[in-house]
């Protein structure tokens, strides 16, 4: 058996992996805000610019609208974000071993740094502080309607923040975070989305961004495709159409978009194929029924066996069970993670 299996790791598109990470889970935070009102729609929330964005960012449908009111300190980015999906994650793990979740996070910078693949200098643990303001000082405001009134509702990203540091050093050593309560509600009612472990790995804005609109609406879909125009507006590009198209193509060469390939179509269409769809399979053999798992057992075969490409070893132990004789699998989903797990132990670096 072939002891090399494929690994993102050694995609140069991609950050290197500075840390281990964990699991990864993330809340639509338009579709927190929005599902009561304009659930159809997403909107970006969050600048793709590295330089301060303060305009107000407002969303119309027909008589129902959103509005994004940044601080001076600018509109929280993409970048930002990342403190989110940490806070999101950390919750999410507490409720599956069945603890009940609190609005409450209490993190500790250096764990944070490493879970989002960040280096832990010094300028690392400030950037932290600045990014929690934008996070706070980003506000969302809508208009509910109920029957014939109509209310106007404010809310921010976060609810409010603390951090703690070293009166030897000045670095940052803990933070508080209180969620927002709209964000909150989501995690209790486990509305998250399970991210790619290489999402903290993507480099550039645009990316991060696409990754996760392929992510929620490709899904586990064999594919999706949307016009080039279209994504350009669910990113919030501030790009002329035809860089962002630079941008796509550069995506789609560079077969390093966490999950899916990417492709732009003859229509300019560009078109998210999930790998999982595209992995070998052995259907033709009368029981290959049996090898159908659940999408969700990638993302556990992910963290049973980190640095691996989860869907080579899908080949692997496809072609293991074939010459075994394709035995009965009562739980193939179980089998595979058993699979990665002791492939991982007797690998652990691929």
């Amino acid at each position: 058996m072939n002891d090399k299996p494929i690994s993102t790791l050694t995609n140069e598109s991609l950050l290197p992996c500075r840390h281990q990470n964990y699991d990864l889970f993330l809340c639509d935070v338009a579709d927190a805000v929005l599902k009561s009102d304009m659930a159809s729609m997403e909107h970006p929330f969050f600048s793709l610019s590295k330089k301060p964005e303060t305009a107000v960012r407002r969303y119309e449908n027909g008589d129902k609208w959103v509005e994004v009111v940044p601080s001076v300190k600018g509109l929280a980015t993409i970048y930002d974000k990342d403190i989110l999906i940490y806070c999101i994650s950390q919750l999410i793990s507490k409720m599956n071993d069945g603890n009940k979740p609190s609005p409450y996070v209490k993190i500790i910078a250096k764990d944070l740094l490493i879970f989002i693949n960040r280096s832990i200098g010094g300028k690392d643990y400030e950037a932290l502080g600045d990014a929690l303001q934008r996070l706070d000082g980003t506000r969302i405001r809508t208009n509910v309607k109920t029957g014939d009134e109509e209310t106007l509702e404010g809310f921010g990203l976060i609810e409010n923040f603390k951090i703690r540091r070293s009166e030897k050093t000045g670095r940052i050593l803990e933070i508080s975070v209180k969620l927002s309560d709209w964000v909150f509600r989501s995690i209790e009612s486990k509305e998250v989305l399970t991210l790619h472990r290489d999402y903290f790995r993507l480099r550039k804005p645009i990316e991060k961004r696409v990754y996760e609109i392929a992510r929620k609406h490709c899904g586990s879909q064999d594919s999706w495709k949307i016009s080039v125009e279209r994504l350009k507006l669910k990113c919030g590009s501030k790009s002329p159409l035809k860089s962002f198209r630079h941008d796509i193509k550069q995506l789609a060469t560079g077969k390093h978009l966490p999950d899916y390939e990417v492709e732009i179509d003859a229509s300019d269409n560009v078109v998210f194929t999930n790998r999982s769809a595209a992995k070998p399979s052995i259907a033709n053999h009368s029981l290959g029924s049996q090898l159908k798992l659940d999408e969700e057992t990638f993302h556990d075969a992910r963290i049973v066996a980190p640095g691996y490409d989860v869907y080579y070893l899908l080949r692997e132990w496809q072609n293991w069970w074939a010459e075994s004789g394709c035995p009965t699998l009562h739980s193939p989903d179980k089998a595979f993670i058993s699979f990665c797990k002791a492939r991982y132990e007797r690998n652990p670096n691929p």
